[in-house]
This record gives C-alpha cells, sequence and structure tokens, in this order.
C-alpha cells in the first residue's frame, strides 16, 4: 500500500490525499477540474481550509503528492466525489459511476478500492457491479460472499469544514467491507494516518450509519427551526426560549439559522427516505421543515419591508455555514434567490468567503459587496449566515436599519 490514488479533490478528497502523503504514502490526486489540478500542483489548495495550504506545500514541495486529471495504476484507490440527488430527491451515482469507468481499466489483483462519497444503502455494491461489468477477468467480491481478487470498501468520511485536517487523523472510522478481507485491508490502509479507531461491519451498515448520522442532526436541527416559526407566530423571543428549555439537565435544543445547508445534512435524508419512502416519515418531515426555511425568512423580510419604496436590502453571507467558502445547497443562496424573485427592492450581498457569486445568481441582477458597502447603502439588513466577521459590524452602522436576524449572530 505505498501508492495512492485519491479520486476527486474537494472538501473531502483534497485534506485526505494531503493527510495520507504526510504520512508517508505516496499519493497520486485525480480531479477533472484542470484549474483545481494546476493550483494543488503549485502548492495551494483551491479551496478554504485551515492549515491546508501548509501541510499542501509540504507535501507538494517533497514529491508526496501530485495532482493530475488521469487515473494512474495505484495499490489503493479512495474515492471522494460527489453524490447529489436527482429531481425527485433521488441519489445521483453518476459521478461514482464516472469513476468506476475510469479505474477499472487499472485495477490489479491484490487492490484495494474505497467509497468513502456519502451514498445510498447499496452502493458499494453498485460499485462492485460496475466493476464486475468492466473486468470479468477479475473476481470482483460480494457482500458477505467469497472473497475476490480486489478488496473493496465503504467508509465514510466524518469531517467538519473548518477542522478537517485534525479530523481526518482523529475521528473513528466506520469501514464496511464487501468482506471480512475487505474491511481488514481497509484498516490497515486507514492505520497509516488515522488516529482514530476503526470499528468494522459491512459495507451496507456502514451506508447506513453515515446517512443516520446526518439524518440525526438533520431532525434536531429541524425542531429548533420549526420552533423558531412557532415561537414568531406567538410572540416569543425564540433564543431566550431555548436558553431557558436548554436549562433542564436533559435538554439540548440547537440554535435555529436560515435552513440547513452542505453537502451532506441537506443531501444524506433523502437517500434514506429514497430507500425506505413509507418507513422513514419523520426523516422526511424533517427535511421538509428545513428545506421550507428559506421562504419563511423571505417572507418575514417581505413583511418588514412593507411600505417601504424599493428598499435596499442587504443579504449577509451567502455560505451554509459560518468562516467557509461552501455554498453546496446553502440556504443563503436559496432565500437570496427568493427574495430577488419576489422583486420587493434592490438586493445586495456580502460574503467575505467569495469573490465571486455562484452560476445561480449570476444573472440576478444582485451584487457582491463587502461588509461596509452594504451597511452605507442597505435600508434592510439581513443575516443569514453567522460569520465571525459580521460580529465586527459597530453598532453605529446598523443605526437607521431594519435588522433581521436569521441565523443568531446577534443573539
Amino acid at each position: 500500500m505505498q501508492r495512492i490514488s485519491v479520486l476527486g479533490l474537494g472538501y473531502v478528497g483534497l485534506p485526505s490525499a494531503a493527510v495520507f502523503a504526510d504520512s508517508g504514502l505516496n499519493v497520486i490526486g485525480v480531479d477533472i477540474d484542470s484549474k483545481a489540478v494546476e493550483t494543488i500542483n503549485s502548492g495551494k489548495a483551491h479551496i478554504i481550509e485551515p492549515n491546508l495550504d501548509d501541510l499542501l506545500h509540504k507535501v507538494v514541495g517533497n514529491g508526496s503528492l501530485r495532482a493530475t486529471t488521469q487515473a494512474e495504476k495505484a495499490d489503493v484507490f479512495v474515492i471522494a466525489v460527489p453524490t447529489p440527488f436527482k429531481e425527485g430527491n433521488q441519489p445521483d451515482l453518476r459521478f461514482v459511476k464516472s469513476v468506476a469507468d475510469m479505474i477499472a481499466p487499472l485495477l490489479e489483483a491484490g487492490n484495494l478500492v474505497i467509497l468513502e462519497s456519502t451514498s445510498p444503502v447499496g452502493a458499494t455494491e453498485q460499485l462492485a457491479g460496475w466493476l464486475r461489468d468492466a473486468r470479468p477477468d477479475l473476481k470482483i467480491p460480494k457482500l458477505d460472499g467469497a472473497e475476490g481478487d480486489i478488496n473493496l470498501a465503504y467508509c465514510p468520511e466524518r469531517i467538519l469544514p473548518g477542522k478537517v485536517i485534525e479530523e481526518v487523523v482523529n475521528n473513528d472510522r466506520v469501514i464496511g467491507g464487501m468482506t471480512p478481507a475487505c474491511s481488514e485491508a481497509a484498516v490497515r490502509f486507514y492505520k497509516y494516518a488515522v488516529k482514530g479507531e476503526c470499528h468494522v461491519t459491512n459495507a451496507r451498515t456502514a451506508e447506513l450509519c453515515k446517512l443516520s448520522e446526518n439524518s440525526f442532526r438533520d431532525v434536531n436541527i429541524a425542531f429548533a427551526n420549526e420552533l423558531s416559526v412557532i415561537s414568531s407566530k406567538l410572540g416569543v423571543d425564540v433564543y431566550e426560549l431555548i436558553a431557558l428549555t436548554n436549562r433542564h439537565p436533559r435538554v439540548n435544543i440547537l440554535k435555529p439559522g436560515t435552513g440547513v445547508g452542505g453537502h451532506c445534512i441537506a443531501v444524506d435524508p433523502w437517500f434514506i427516505v429514497d430507500s425506505a419512502p413509507e418507513e422513514a416519515r419523520i426523516i422526511r418531515t424533517a427535511r421538509e421543515v428545513n428545506d421550507s426555511k428559506p421562504g419563511w425568512v423571505v417572507d418575514q423580510v417581505a413583511k418588514l419591508a412593507e411600505g417601504m419604496d424599493k428598499p435596499t436590502i442587504a443579504c449577509m453571507g451567502l455560505a451554509y455555514k459560518p468562516d467557509v467558502d461552501d455554498l453546496r445547497e446553502s440556504p443563503a443562496v436559496q432565500a437570496v434567490k427568493l427574495l430577488v424573485g419576489k422583486a420587493i427592492g434592490n438586493t445586495v450581498v456580502c460574503e467575505p468567503f467569495v469573490d465571486t457569486l455562484p452560476e445561480s445568481l449570476n444573472q440576478s441582477g444582485v451584487e457582491l459587496m463587502d461588509a461596509n458597502q452594504v451597511c452605507d447603502k442597505a435600508d434592510i439588513i439581513v443575516f443569514l449566515t453567522a460569520h465571525d466577521q459580521f460580529r465586527h459590524i459597530s453598532p453605529h452602522q446598523l443605526q437607521d436599519k431594519i435588522v433581521f436576524d436569521a441565523c443568531g449572530l446577534t443573539k
């Protein structure tokens, strides 16, 4: 296990590739984005993550990590590509299928293939099927069946943006092999870099484990978001309510926000719903509650703007969580789109972690400005993402402004 290929150099794959390289392995990072590959090969990251640039400078500089757009032979293939959903909230595994097609001609007996992408239950078996079809000369293992010529396992990432480097190394891993030997091979690989415990199970259990972790969080966030809507209707300050309720020794209600975003929590529960639509009632409802929150936020802003003649509305934050540049499935982006659609007034945006607006807002007429500019121009200021930078806005900049705090920044 000296030559490692990490396929997909995004928020999961790139930090993982750098950590594996720093453990003494020879790592080849593969991504179809040539600009990202060029940036990585210069020793820099194309995403924002603390300490990642320093680590890349080290491992690229010493030759233990290089990036390319073409897959190459390796001992271990780690798949870390996106798994979005299609219309109707159905899982979309086209990127995993593309990787399977890419690596199939390169596979040799003894290779280890690990799927890290968050996936619906059965995805590892589907990957095995694609590899089996492409390489009938190789014996590909079946779930809980006989061993194969290669080893195949599922091991979901468990990382928090902003702490990825630390968590790739220290978090426990759940490793679900297609067979016991597959699990054993995957454990040997992760032990090169992972200090957390490796818990062995089968592929299906590992897949559902990852989905359950994020669905648990989604359900709890939905409770807080629903409580904020109820509190608003009843004239209660939801933040005071939660603070007092949490004085109970066995209660810990989360803070409500604009909604739920990111590639995990906003997506993964739908994979469970798709697999068991009649049974996943709470999980489905939680998704619906959180998906509806940006619309509720925009409705509150519209009420504040009643009677005003084309006010300038400043939306503070586009990222799905504080202090990152990740806009994937962001409820803040959705809120801005809905606000523009209502045509209440002129909409401007402040997002300190990006230089350009996302494609979905490019033709919307929305301007991207810094915090001082939007505070000067705005009649209504809407906090959508609780970036620390926004906490430094002075009170006098908010004087004579209508402020709506959807994310608890001012609480």
